[in-house]
């Protein structure tokens, strides 16, 4: 049996008000042996989505990684990329980032421009997002590679007019994103503003380390909570995750 669309999954968990996981996997982060016990419990919790991407992945590794998960876990693997050398046919869906909340041209539009023709020929599916970097204490390493300032964490007005324009300008769904390591998660004011502001599916991910701070994003609008430091220092942490996206009304995996 074909598997559904990715977006068809998130659309249709976001019109129901079920709340959804996702693992974000750095492979360059991941020793194989604390990836291969992620990834299992990652299968055997339930987890939505497998996000797969960092700053620095280069693409011999990023294959073999995908390659791995794939015999290990029947969720969704999504790239996540960090540049446009990124890419892998072993995937099933692309986040097509646009850094929306930076100025850095060649994250807005760019690096699309040189990944554009691997992707069409290619049998991923692709999902536009704007992706948002909010300040979460610390230098992200998405922030430093990128050249480009978080919007910071008391202005959700601005997040939530960034993601507006984001959507009017046909991005599918928006993204927001503390940053890998962050001190804090993105804060809840802002999740809800940015919910308040817009109708496509919604992704908060950086520095959410407990089920208390993943209710509390899947309770002000986030549809996909996404965690990942803290699953690479503790992947037993994900059965408390998974249990308190069951008690929002998680989506069936």
């Amino acid at each position: 049996m074909p598997r559904r669309s990715v977006y068809t999954c998130l659309l249709n968990a976001h019109q129901r008000g079920a709340k959804q996981l996702a693992v974000l996997i750095d492979p360059d982060q991941s020793r194989l042996s604390r990836l291969h016990r992620t990834v299992e419990l990652a299968a055997e919790v339930g987890v939505h989505y497998l996000l797969v991407g960092g700053s620095l992945v280069v693409n011999d590794q990023l294959d073999a990684v995908l390659t791995d998960i794939r015999q290990r876990c029947a969720a969704p693997i999504v790239l996540f990329p960090g540049n446009s050398f990124q890419l892998s046919y072993r995937a099933d869906a692309l986040l097509f980032l646009s850094l929306i909340s930076g100025r850095n041209a060649d994250l807005l539009i760019g690096q699309h421009v040189i990944a554009a023709p691997f992707l069409r020929q290619s049998p991923l599916e692709i999902i536009p997002t704007g992706y948002l970097l909010v300040d979460g204490g610390v230098v992200s390493s998405v922030q430093y590679m990128s050249n480009t300032l978080p919007i910071p964490a008391n202005k959700p007005d601005i997040a939530a007019c960034t993601a507006m324009a984001g959507e009017m300008l046909g991005l599918k769904t928006i993204y927001l994103d503390a940053g890998s390591g962050a001190q804090r998660p993105v804060p809840e004011e802002m999740v809800a503003a940015v919910r308040a502001a817009v109708e496509v599916p919604l992704w908060v991910g950086g520095g959410i380390r407990t089920p208390e701070q993943a209710s509390a994003r899947w309770c002000a609008g986030a549809d996909v909570v996404v965690v990942g430091t803290v699953v690479e220092q503790q992947p037993e942490c994900l059965h408390e995750l998974r249990a308190a996206a069951v008690e929002w009304g998680a989506a069936p995996e």
